[in-house]
């Protein structure tokens, strides 16, 4: 959910769907704050173990089955680093992060995200795990890189799902959140750590209930930030209200433009886009591509790609703080703004191989088809679906313009094999009673609000924190309160006083000439 959201630059996700993940907690240390870089490897030490300053580092790897019962399949070596605490004495326990993706990458990320929890250090380790099939667990490419991904259809994008999972063959069964889970408690086993408290971000909170449910006793609490549910929306409604919500707000707050103005905008450079797409020569992964920017391309921009770092330098203008002036100018027949705001969000495709992405989210989501039914029967459900969904659902968009704007969902996987992959993820598996902490930025399109409190519903103890002016993932806002609020839940199970949130400082946005609440 990213859902996947784009978690780094170049890395087509949704829920993972993080302002650069790789930047996730990096990006809220406070200034001067040391980070500490991997160096030469000590003796006895994997070379790729990194050493992070004040801390001991301990790493290994686990070996594990691809597919559970399969042995033919082949094993995979997933690999950790294990950030040890400072204070004397026994760990009060472990804290394991997920930066999303899927296909998110954690021990590379190791000093980012000591600073970024360095009060939950003082007590608990922290444990950073390469899903498998990332990082130092056994890559598996297929060839679809995040660049073609992007800029291609979406015709384009279904086959290179089909692509995709013909290169993979019967070893795409192996690469699932459940599969991931299993892999963290293998490590977990491994440490010696007797429960862990899972922590996720983006597409981790979807792989984080994944775990509990599959591994309740091994569970203190959890925090999951960017949050969607296991039930998570096939055809993402949830986020396509909430695009309009988001310009709305920032509108009011920046007192730049009108936010009605700003929805109706959208809607006029949609229905644009639907007759005439624009057509872009972009650098991007080392050669210029072409980019037909069509209604489903907007729809991705609007509610992915602005949602990831709102907030996170707010006296700069964003691209969410910059759309209300682009959609104005292009609704009015002048689209350079936009064509500037587009250019610089795709020069950020990278060569980054698609394959761990595309097999969690195509074995594991829920889908508006049966599994099980052929190719042209799944078309068949897929269409009556779409017919049967209320077009005031969709915001500012059509129904086929926002669903085929989804980079995970809608009809991605349509051509996703009925034999040799896993069946999706059960949406309601039981989860632990334990308590459970949530954010939510209100300027998150990817995973909005709503979605949020949807994942809630999930938990028997969950507390929700709404954070203003934050987009995807809200530890990125700019004043580290989110962090602080991460740090108190973790130590005692309450996230203590939140009234820290209100300080967060809305975002800049590119004032409108005439309008008529600019000041």
């Amino acid at each position: 959910m990213t859902r996947n959201g784009k978690t780094t630059a170049g890395t087509v996700r949704r829920i993972g769907a993080v302002a650069g993940a790789a930047a996730v907690l990096m990006s809220v240390l406070p200034a001067g704050a040391a980070v500490a870089a991997e160096r030469g490897a000590r003796p006895g030490r994997a070379a790729w173990c990194p050493e992070v300053e004040g801390l001991r580092v301990d790493c290994g790897t686990v070996g594990r089955p691809v597919v559970s019962g399969k042995p033919w399949l082949g094993s995979v070596s997933v690999a950790y680093a294990v950030l040890r605490h400072r204070d004397a004495g026994a760990a009060r326990g472990t804290v394991a992060v997920n930066p999303g993706g899927p296909g998110e990458t954690a021990i590379d990320r190791a000093a980012a995200f000591a600073a970024g929890l360095d009060g939950v250090l003082g007590s608990h380790d922290v444990l950073l795990v390469d899903p498998r099939g990332t990082g130092r667990s056994g890559r598996i490419p297929c060839g679809v890189t995040d660049a073609e991904y992007r800029f291609a259809d979406r015709a384009g994008q279904r086959d290179a799902v089909a692509r995709c999972a013909a290169a993979l063959g019967p070893r795409a069964e192996g690469y699932t959140s459940a599969a991931t889970a299993d892999d963290i408690d293998a490590v977990r086993a491994r440490i010696g750590a007797a429960s862990l408290v899972p922590y996720g971000l983006s597409y981790g909170t979807y792989l984080m209930p994944v775990y509990a449910s599959r591994h309740p006793d091994r569970v203190d609490s959890m925090v999951l930030s960017g949050a969607y549910p296991l039930g998570v929306d096939p055809l993402a409604r949830p986020s396509a209200e909430a695009v309009s919500l988001a310009l709305k707000r920032v509108c009011e707050r920046s007192a730049a433009c009108d936010g009605d103005t700003a929805v109706e905008d959208l809607r006029t450079v949609a229905g644009k886009l639907r007759e005439r797409p624009l057509t872009l020569r972009i650098e991007a992964a080392g050669a210029t591509r072409t980019l037909r920017f069509t209604e489903d391309k907007l729809a991705n921009l609007l509610y992915e790609a602005a949602s990831r770092g709102a907030g996170e330098s707010p006296a700069e203008r964003s691209l969410l703080g910059g759309l209300p002036a682009a959609l104005h100018g292009a609704a009015r027949g002048d689209d350079r703004a936009l064509r500037a705001l587009v250019d610089a969000d795709y020069r950020a495709a990278g060569r980054e191989d698609q394959a761990s992405f595309l097999a969690v989210v195509c074995n594991d989501y829920p889908r508006a088809w049966s599994v099980d039914s052929s190719l042209p029967e799944r078309w068949r459900e897929y269409r009556a679906a779409l017919s049967a969904a209320d077009p005031g659902r969709f915001g500012a968009f059509s129904v086929k313009g926002f669903t085929e704007g989804q980079t995970d969902g809608a009809d991605a996987c349509i051509k996703w094999p009925r034999t040799g992959t896993a069946r999706p993820q059960p949406v309601d598996a039981a989860q632990p009673d334990v308590p459970v902490l949530l954010f939510a930025g209100d300027l998150d399109s990817n995973t909005p609000e709503s979605a949020t409190r949807q994942a809630a519903a999930q938990f028997r103890r969950s507390t929700v924190v709404t954070v203003p002016n934050a987009g995807h993932v809200a530890e990125l806002e700019s004043t580290h309160c989110t962090l602080g609020i991460v740090d108190s839940f973790v130590r005692t199970g309450q996230p203590g006083d939140t009234s820290c949130t209100a300080a967060v400082p809305p975002i800049a946005v590119s004032p409108i000439a005439g309008s008529p609440v600019r000041r």
